[in-house]
């Protein structure tokens, strides 16, 4: 059922605003946002560049807005600005990747911290069939990508028919054949999503994907759709499918990042004066307002005695997706070295922290841990700095302490993981960032399988099963069990090596090959890293030359899921918290410039106070000197 069309912001607030009133443009900014963010980040499937699409969005809005000569027209004259700028920014991008060939693998991988078909199930709780939409949008073309995204809004009665058709240059006829099509690859899209998705594969289908590198693309789609129409057991999996139209029917606005919003409205001053002139308030205006927080973007434009508060303000401050405000500049990965310590042959009896509560398959107690091998230090308190910084890629290590919720939010970290299926108590607005784990050999559970099933797309897989002290498994045992896995993880990381990831013949290695003989899924590499040598400049090459190396390999995301520096050698030696401050803040710049480089997670956030450690909080709330690093972080 179509919905009846939401009329947008009132007329006379869109006429206040055209006419140069601070409140008038604030209101209707605010009430502008969700829907291009809607429309953007579902056109552009999360892509890291939402946030940039969305600011020159409104910054041409604001421009414009007092040419505008119908005000009524406001709705559709604002979408079809959304949708010029997803083009023109898809047009550049297709540009790019021809100059820069060599990157275009790391480019094209989706983001599965970002990818906005995930993020749409996660934040508006999807289920069954409409999960399986959502998922299948990842499949469309980029014109279907950006029509999907008017229509899903159109669906869930933001957009009436007369806007869609309107921001596509198109008759209501010719929209509505459009429409229909898209709508006819979203539901060969959605058998592809069930059949792979299918408990136990078709043979034939397992050995289609045995060369896919699970990355949805227009040609994997036509082989993988000619393949189901031809096959009787995928035919029957695809069966019952309810139409799209009343999936998603009903359906409301993805939310805004509420955490993103508020600390830039908290950070934003008020304006400092009234408009003097309406005519070259419009252009001035927003110009200045943007050029405050991007130096250089509106070089062309001429500079304005005046600033923009209120909502108008977050939206040029940066927008959006959940905190990130620029794309990292892509780096190419040449063959490099393996650095010494983590391509170790013989790797050292224990690589587990004092600190850390590793969990165990079974109720069984956890081992035994060394301590550290020197006396602490004790570390003077610092006030917190005055912002946290978020960012989808920033996450941390967790284990029970006092006050655990408060001091995660504190971090400014968006996921959080505890080595188990187990949330340990975690709750507070980014407590949904939760990413399971099944530990070793004897968490695979029904419950535990289900618990992960549960808690959303991602899943981790077999903590350092290279390590007798830890999951201890040998890679013919983790292939077996790894049908099982990815039933429960639609976005499943390889198991966590401790070391050696990108050495020839290593565990990892000799289980990657087995995966993709076996035509088994692995979406993303986990790695876990630990630095030996504490000067910050060479432990931040050493850890860049290994990530380079391990995806240079394998060609896979990459998820850092423990890192810190700590020397395990000779028992257990910590750098010093003024030691891994200053290496947290150069690492995670490093991480930042590199695509491929999904996610990272810090090890970890408690603190002991008794023992040297690398944590980032105390049992007593106060951040350590690692911690304000970390919270400065993106």
């Amino acid at each position: 059922m179509l919905g009846t069309g939401r009329g947008g912001p009132d007329t006379a607030m869109v006429t206040a605003a055209r006419d140069g009133d601070q409140q008038a443009l604030d209101a209707l900014v605010a009430d502008s946002l969700p829907l291009v963010y809607n429309i953007v980040g579902r056109a552009l499937n999360g892509h890291t560049d939402v946030d940039d699409v969305v600011q020159e969005t409104f910054l041409r809005v604001v421009r414009a807005l007092p040419d505008l000569r119908d005000p009524q027209a406001y709705r559709s004259w604002l979408v079809a600005i959304a949708v010029r700028q997803v083009r023109d920014h898809e047009q550049d991008r297709r540009t790019t990747q021809h100059r820069r060939a060599d990157l275009e693998t790391a480019e094209e991988m989706p983001d599965p911290a970002s990818d906005f078909a995930a993020v749409t199930i996660l934040r508006l709780g999807l289920t069954d069939q409409r999960r399986e939409v959502a998922e299948a949008t990842r499949w469309l073309d980029g014109d279907d990508q950006a029509l999907l995204a008017l229509w899903w809004l159109e669906e869930t009665g933001e957009l009436g028919r007369a806007d869609l058709a309107g921001a596509l240059g198109l008759s209501g006829r010719h929209a509505a054949v459009r429409v229909q099509r898209m709508k006819e690859q979203v539901q060969t899209a959605r058998t592809i999503v069930r059949a792979l998705r299918a408990d136990s594969g078709c043979p034939e289908l397992r050995a289609l994907t045995a060369n896919w590198n699970g990355i949805p693309s227009p040609l994997w789609r036509k082989r993988f759709a000619r393949h189901i129409r031809d096959c009787a057991v995928c035919q029957g999996r695809t069966a019952n499918l309810l139409p799209i139209d009343r999936l998603l029917s009903g359906l409301p606005l993805l939310p805004l990042p509420v955490g993103f919003a508020l600390h830039h409205l908290q950070a934003v001053p008020p304006a400092v004066e009234a408009v003097a002139h309406a005519t070259a308030w419009g252009t001035s205006h927003g110009a200045h307002a943007l050029e405050t927080t991007r130096p250089g973007l509106l070089a062309s434009l001429p500079p304005a005695p005046i600033t923009i508060g209120g909502a108008a303000a977050v939206i040029v401050t940066g927008v959006l997706v959940f905190g990130q405000l620029t794309a990292p500049a892509p780096e190419p990965a040449p063959p490099v070295a393996v650095p010494a310590q983590t391509a170790s042959p013989s790797p050292p009896p224990s690589r587990t922290p004092s600190a850390r509560a590793t969990p165990k398959p079974s109720p069984s107690p956890a081992p035994s841990r060394r301590k550290a091998s020197r006396t602490p230090t004790p570390t003077p308190t610092s006030p917190p700095p005055a912002s946290v910084a978020t960012s989808p890629r920033k996450g941390v290590g967790v284990w029970k302490m006092p006050g655990l919720s408060t001091a995660f939010a504190k971090s400014g970290a968006s996921w959080y993981y505890t080595w188990s299926t187990r949330r340990e108590g975690v709750t507070g607005p980014r407590a949904d960032g939760f990413v399971p784990m099944i530990w070793g050999s004897g968490s695979v559970t029904p419950e535990n399988l289900a618990q992960a099933r549960s808690a959303g797309p991602y899943l981790l897989a077999f903590n350092e099963p290279d390590l007798p002290q830890q999951a201890n498994m040998t890679v013919e045992e983790a292939l077996s069990l790894w049908p099982k896995l990815m039933s429960a993880g639609r976005v499943l990381s390889s198991p966590s090596v401790a070391f050696g990831a990108a050495t020839p013949g290593s565990w990892l290695d000799r289980f990657m090959s087995g995966a993709k003989e076996r035509g088994y899924r692995v979406d993303f590499i986990a790695l876990h890293w630990y630095g030996a040598d504490f000067r910050t400049e060479a432990a931040v090459g050493q850890l860049k030359s290994y990530v380079q190396a391990v995806y240079k390999r394998y060609r896979k995301p990459i998820w850092l899921t423990e890192y810190a520096l700590i020397d395990f050698s000779n028992g257990t030696r910590y750098a010093s918290d003024a030691q891994q401050a200053a290496f947290v803040t150069a690492s995670t710049k490093m991480l930042a410039s590199l695509p491929y480089v999904r996610r990272y997670a810090w090890f970890g956030l408690p603190s002991s106070e008794t023992e040297p450690n690398s944590g980032l909080f105390r049992s007593d709330g106060t951040v350590t000197r690692a911690g304000r690093a970390f919270q400065a972080a993106r």
